[in-house]
């Protein structure tokens, strides 16, 4: 391009490398890599690539036979990024960047900024105009809330590469999917579903958790517009979609951000803060501007192109701390003596500040596996300024305690009780995830114990008492039909056996109607940051290992939660709040969810019987393993 033609270019681009480099930019995919241009009338793609540290760059490709000299890059006026148009290209050529670095290396990388690639194991970008898809979402997206911890969220956490496959084993496309997941998803009546990375990744056994593409979704299922179409009939259905996303690392591999431009860029160039040593990756550098900003546009353009309406934010706590899986010796402490990585906790509230400006209906979900505080509060209170966080103490101590047999878990009643020691200090989701059933940790039916009978029958009380607890839920795919085995990256769920087997086939009928009732009982999701909407009848219960309590709603609704997590079924005497009716309206012990069919009177009447320092009880079957509901039911006049 000839010097005057570039001026004009390089006047519209202060600003936005202003903002890119002073890390305040959320629209930096509208700046760098690759978009469809007009030039002196001619039609073609204008390339743009951050590279500060290399002596020449060139986009080379198909269309000029992978030739350095044919279009090489100029410097930009901020001298640290390059740009050139070349005329001619269509969408889907395929391209790189040719980097010589300092030292006379040559590189070939693909575009951080990228929209689109080539399906793994090929590593090269691929051009893509993201404009132009027709949404019909309209009713959906103005419908979205501020509001959301007052509502109803039960997320499905989905692996797309293996919640079904074609018989030959090939992936379902995200037209496919749209076809045959989302009515799953709303037929099983969940709020939401998460999906497992979907960023662009070079090794399948990362799972999407090895990101190299962090604006591009994976080809693997097909192409961007695509992808938009899977969320756009999700949100016809009246579901949210939520991404996991991974911003605390990023694999090696050549055509990737590891040493960028010839030395580090992306990562910290700290010889301790540069590398994830257990996982073989290299840590972003947050106090770099620029990868600020980078990281920032990436989270908002799934907001802004793909209409998503969260993010699950991957691994916060191995960016939080210095010393995360280090030893002594292996980092260097912050300039206040301390383990916290300052620049890291800039970040996350930047981030977070930076999406709920622009998409103020937002889920923002950190994934902090620790006791760090105020994760959830706002940056202006000393917070992290997520909303919501995975509640990964409720998850340990939940699923130690399953594995326990009946008789051992009343020396264990205290993992049951401790999480509302707690349960208001943050907005809180209750995880079952990806994470708690592979490597040998079991499938959830496979952690209970006991027969076979019992075993479901131990899911279906856990999945009541989880649904009555305080905090929004999320469970990962298979559990909802009773998969004994874990889960496998490499295969479909099986889903005969929810087809094929009784047990199985019930446990999904129990789920759906579970998940209905959720959804339609305010007191189960309404008020879940105070003891306003909860209230113990029976905390301390260990030796008959029963767990009751009261939830209620903003206009006074309650419903009374019991579980028996014992072997045996029991008479069972309960506390109420006041004196007349009351009715069981679920109960996972009913035989249409595979239940033995204990309580055979739903109509009960409470007693002027002292119980758990009530007043007034009712006298109750509680079978073994089992969830019930129960409702006050006022006289009519």
């Amino acid at each position: 391009m000839k010097q005057q033609e570039k001026k004009p270019m390089e006047r519209e681009t202060d600003f936005p490398l202003y903002l890119y480099h002073h890390g305040k930019s959320d629209r930096a995919y509208e700046l760098f890599g690759a978009h469809r241009a007009c030039v002196d009338g001619e039609e073609g793609y204008l390339f743009r690539v951050w590279a500060p540290h290399a002596a020449a760059v060139s986009v080379v490709g198909d269309f000029n036979g992978w030739d350095k000299a044919s279009n090489v890059m100029h410097r930009m006026v901020d001298g640290e990024s390059y740009e050139c148009f070349i005329a001619g290209l269509h969408e889907y050529d395929t391209y790189k960047y040719l980097i010589e670095t300092a030292d006379g290396r040559e590189l070939l990388k693909a575009d951080p900024f990228a929209f689109h690639a080539e399906t793994p194991p090929a590593t090269a970008s691929k051009l893509y105009d993201l404009e132009g898809y027709n949404w019909g979402d309209g009713e959906y997206t103005s419908h979205r809330t501020e509001n959301i911890y007052a509502s109803p969220v039960n997320i499905y956490e989905v692996n797309l590469l293996s919640w079904k496959r074609h018989e030959d084993g090939s992936y379902l496309s995200y037209r496919e999917l749209a076809d045959e997941l989302v009515p799953y998803v709303k037929r099983m009546g969940y709020t939401h579903v998460e999906f497992m990375p979907v960023t662009e990744y070079p090794f399948d056994g990362s799972w999407g958790y090895q990101v190299t593409g962090y604006f591009a979704v994976t080809s693997r299922l097909g192409t961007p517009k695509d992808f938009m179409h899977l969320v756009d009939r999700f949100h016809n259905a009246g579901i949210g979609v939520i991404l996991d996303w991974v911003p605390a690392h990023f694999p090696k591999d050549g055509h990737g951000l590891c040493e960028f431009d010839g030395q580090p860029l992306y990562e910290s160039g700290q010889w301790d803060r540069m590398e994830h040593k257990s996982w073989g990756t290299r840590r972003f550098d947050y106090g770099r501007a620029e990868v600020v900003s980078f990281l920032v546009s990436s989270a908002c353009l799934f907001f802004d192109k793909f209409h998503i309406d969260g993010i699950r934010v991957d691994a916060v706590a191995s960016m939080l701390y210095l010393d995360y899986d280090k030893r002594p010796g292996e980092w260097v402490p912050n300039i206040y003596g301390e383990n916290k990585n300052l620049e890291a906790i800039a970040f996350v509230r930047k981030l977070n500040e930076a999406v709920f400006l622009r998409f103020p209906y937002a889920l923002m979900i950190a994934e902090e596996s620790t006791a760090w505080g105020l994760v959830t509060k706002p940056a202006s209170m000393g917070g992290l300024g997520f909303n919501f966080k995975w509640n990964m103490g409720w998850m340990n101590d939940m699923l130690s305690y399953l594995c326990l047999d009946p008789i051992y878990r009343r020396y264990n009643h205290n993992k049951l009780t401790f999480s509302m020691m707690y349960a208001f200090s943050e907005n809180f989701v209750l995880p079952i995830s990806h994470d708690e059933v592979v490597h040998g940790k079991c499938s959830l039916i496979n952690k209970m114990p006991g027969e076979y009978e019992e075993k479901f029958a131990g899911v279906r009380a856990f999945l009541g008492y989880q649904t009555a607890h305080p905090g929004k839920k999320l469970n990962f795919m298979g559990y909802e039909f009773g998969q004994f085995k874990e889960w496998d990256y490499k295969e479909e769920l099986e889903f005969f056996l929810r087809d094929t087997y009784e047990q199985h086939g019930k446990l999904s009928v129990f789920v759906r109607d579970l998940n209905e009732f959720y959804k339609t009982h305010a007191p189960l999701y309404e008020i879940e940051d105070s003891w306003d909407g909860f209230e113990w009848i029976a905390p301390d219960d260990a030796d008959s290992n029963v767990l009751a309590f009261i939830r209620r709603s903003t206009g006074g609704e309650e419903i009374i939660s019991v579980t028996s997590f014992s072997g045996a079924d029991a008479d069972y005497r309960i506390g109420v709040p006041r004196k007349g009716k009351y009715k069981i309206v679920f109960c996972s012990d009913d035989k249409k969810y595979g239940g033995r069919g204990v309580i055979t009177r739903k109509s009960l009447k409470a007693e002027k019987t002292l119980s758990h320092g009530r007043q007034y009880s009712l006298h109750l079957v509680l079978p073994k393993l089992t969830t019930i509901y129960i409702v006050y039911e006022p006289e009519t006049k």
